[in-house]
Protein backbone atom coordinates (compact mmCIF):
# COMPACT_ATOMS: atom_id res chain seq x y z
CA UNK A 1 0.00 0.00 0.00
CA UNK A 2 1.37 3.55 -1.23
CA UNK A 3 2.11 5.98 1.79
CA UNK A 4 -0.39 8.18 1.08
CA UNK A 5 -3.25 5.53 1.55
CA UNK A 6 -2.07 4.24 5.08
CA UNK A 7 -1.35 7.84 6.15
CA UNK A 8 -5.51 8.28 4.88
CA UNK A 9 -6.03 4.79 6.90
CA UNK A 10 -4.60 5.83 9.76
CA UNK A 11 -5.96 9.35 10.26
CA UNK A 12 -9.53 7.79 9.92
CA UNK A 13 -8.79 4.98 12.58
CA UNK A 14 -6.91 8.12 14.50
CA UNK A 15 -10.54 10.30 14.34
CA UNK A 16 -12.40 6.78 15.96
CA UNK A 17 -10.36 6.42 18.91
CA UNK A 18 -11.48 8.82 20.37
CA UNK A 19 -14.78 7.49 20.46
CA UNK A 20 -16.69 6.41 23.91
CA UNK A 21 -19.75 4.93 24.79
CA UNK A 22 -21.22 4.99 27.95
CA UNK A 23 -20.18 2.08 30.05
CA UNK A 24 -16.62 2.00 28.15
CA UNK A 25 -13.70 1.11 30.61
CA UNK A 26 -11.78 4.03 31.91
CA UNK A 27 -10.26 6.35 28.88
CA UNK A 28 -6.25 5.56 28.36
CA UNK A 29 -4.62 7.60 26.30
CA UNK A 30 -1.49 5.36 25.99
CA UNK A 31 -3.16 2.26 25.34
CA UNK A 32 -5.78 3.63 22.70
CA UNK A 33 -3.09 5.78 21.27
CA UNK A 34 0.25 4.13 21.07
CA UNK A 35 0.48 2.89 17.98
CA UNK A 36 -0.44 6.37 16.54
CA UNK A 37 1.57 8.74 18.20
CA UNK A 38 5.86 9.13 18.70
CA UNK A 39 6.10 8.29 22.50
CA UNK A 40 9.57 8.82 22.34
CA UNK A 41 10.65 11.70 20.23
CA UNK A 42 11.99 15.13 21.40
CA UNK A 43 9.82 16.60 18.36
CA UNK A 44 6.28 16.15 19.16
CA UNK A 45 4.41 19.51 19.56
CA UNK A 46 0.27 18.89 19.65
CA UNK A 47 -2.37 21.38 20.26
CA UNK A 48 -6.00 21.01 19.90
CA UNK A 49 -8.14 24.72 21.17
CA UNK A 50 -10.49 22.36 22.50
CA UNK A 51 -8.42 22.44 25.60
CA UNK A 52 -10.04 25.09 27.92
CA UNK A 53 -6.15 25.63 28.71
CA UNK A 54 -4.91 26.03 25.24
CA UNK A 55 -1.86 24.27 25.77
CA UNK A 56 0.75 22.59 23.06
CA UNK A 57 1.89 19.38 24.64
CA UNK A 58 5.49 18.71 23.81
CA UNK A 59 5.25 15.15 24.63
CA UNK A 60 2.47 12.08 23.55
CA UNK A 61 2.27 11.38 26.90
CA UNK A 62 1.68 15.22 28.16
CA UNK A 63 -0.74 14.98 25.52
CA UNK A 64 -2.83 12.25 26.73
CA UNK A 65 -2.71 13.81 30.14
CA UNK A 66 -4.31 17.03 28.59
CA UNK A 67 -7.51 14.85 27.45
CA UNK A 68 -7.67 11.54 30.07
CA UNK A 69 -9.53 13.46 32.81
CA UNK A 70 -12.73 14.82 30.86
CA UNK A 71 -13.07 11.68 28.17
CA UNK A 72 -12.74 9.91 32.05
CA UNK A 73 -15.91 11.91 32.67
CA UNK A 74 -17.85 11.67 29.56
CA UNK A 75 -20.81 9.67 28.96
CA UNK A 76 -20.25 9.38 25.00
CA UNK A 77 -18.06 10.98 22.04
CA UNK A 78 -19.40 10.20 18.80
CA UNK A 79 -17.37 10.74 15.23
CA UNK A 80 -18.21 11.39 11.78
CA UNK A 81 -15.81 12.35 9.17
CA UNK A 82 -17.16 15.25 7.19
CA UNK A 83 -14.47 15.94 4.37
CA UNK A 84 -10.88 13.80 3.46
CA UNK A 85 -8.62 12.94 4.65
CA UNK A 86 -6.00 14.84 2.11
CA UNK A 87 -2.69 13.62 2.65
CA UNK A 88 0.68 15.08 0.96
CA UNK A 89 3.08 11.63 1.78
CA UNK A 90 7.39 11.76 1.21
CA UNK A 91 9.33 8.29 2.20
CA UNK A 92 9.92 9.76 5.38
CA UNK A 93 7.16 12.49 6.44
CA UNK A 94 3.62 12.78 5.53
CA UNK A 95 0.78 15.38 6.63
CA UNK A 96 -2.93 14.75 6.12
CA UNK A 97 -6.20 17.22 7.24
CA UNK A 98 -9.46 15.92 7.43
CA UNK A 99 -12.50 17.45 9.43
CA UNK A 100 -14.86 15.60 11.33
CA UNK A 101 -18.48 16.36 13.40
CA UNK A 102 -18.38 15.10 17.00
CA UNK A 103 -21.47 14.89 19.86
CA UNK A 104 -19.23 15.21 23.17
CA UNK A 105 -22.04 13.84 25.69
CA UNK A 106 -21.46 14.78 29.30
CA UNK A 107 -23.88 14.35 32.42
CA UNK A 108 -24.91 17.17 32.32
CA UNK A 109 -25.77 17.72 28.24
CA UNK A 110 -23.90 17.39 25.00
CA UNK A 111 -21.42 19.73 22.77
CA UNK A 112 -21.90 19.25 19.11
CA UNK A 113 -18.90 20.29 16.96
CA UNK A 114 -16.95 20.50 13.93
CA UNK A 115 -13.46 20.01 13.57
CA UNK A 116 -11.01 20.65 11.17
CA UNK A 117 -7.43 18.48 12.43
CA UNK A 118 -4.21 18.51 10.82
CA UNK A 119 -1.75 15.87 11.60
CA UNK A 120 2.24 15.62 10.59
CA UNK A 121 3.29 11.93 10.40
CA UNK A 122 6.96 10.57 10.64
CA UNK A 123 7.74 6.92 9.65
CA UNK A 124 9.69 5.36 12.22
CA UNK A 125 11.25 1.39 12.65
CA UNK A 126 7.86 1.13 13.89
CA UNK A 127 5.58 2.45 11.47
CA UNK A 128 4.30 6.05 10.73
CA UNK A 129 3.24 8.11 13.88
CA UNK A 130 2.03 11.70 14.69
CA UNK A 131 4.63 14.14 15.72
CA UNK A 132 2.49 17.41 15.11
CA UNK A 133 -1.13 17.80 15.52
CA UNK A 134 -2.98 20.78 15.28
CA UNK A 135 -6.73 21.14 15.73
CA UNK A 136 -9.25 23.78 15.36
CA UNK A 137 -13.13 23.16 16.88
CA UNK A 138 -16.08 25.16 16.31
CA UNK A 139 -18.95 24.57 18.67
CA UNK A 140 -22.22 24.29 16.96
CA UNK A 141 -25.39 25.08 17.87
CA UNK A 142 -27.27 22.64 20.23
CA UNK A 143 -29.16 19.47 18.62
CA UNK A 144 -27.22 20.36 14.97
CA UNK A 145 -26.00 16.65 14.69
CA UNK A 146 -29.01 15.10 15.71
CA UNK A 147 -29.52 11.64 14.33
CA UNK A 148 -26.06 12.23 12.79
CA UNK A 149 -24.53 9.24 14.59
CA UNK A 150 -26.95 6.37 13.98
CA UNK A 151 -30.51 5.22 15.44
CA UNK A 152 -30.41 4.64 19.12
CA UNK A 153 -28.29 7.61 20.04
CA UNK A 154 -30.22 10.49 22.33
CA UNK A 155 -30.94 14.04 20.80
CA UNK A 156 -29.61 16.00 23.97
CA UNK A 157 -29.49 19.68 23.98
CA UNK A 158 -27.11 21.81 25.61
CA UNK A 159 -29.69 23.76 27.29
CA UNK A 160 -30.38 23.29 31.27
Amino acid sequence: MNPGQVIADLHVRWVFGWERDEGDPPFDFRRIFGGFYDFGSPDVRLYDDFDPEQRVATTAAGYGSIWEPGFRGMVSAHHAVDDGPHVIAGQELAASTLTFTARITLPDGATDLRTTTSLVWRRTPDGWRIVREHNSSKVLPAGTLDGAFGAGLPAVSQEA
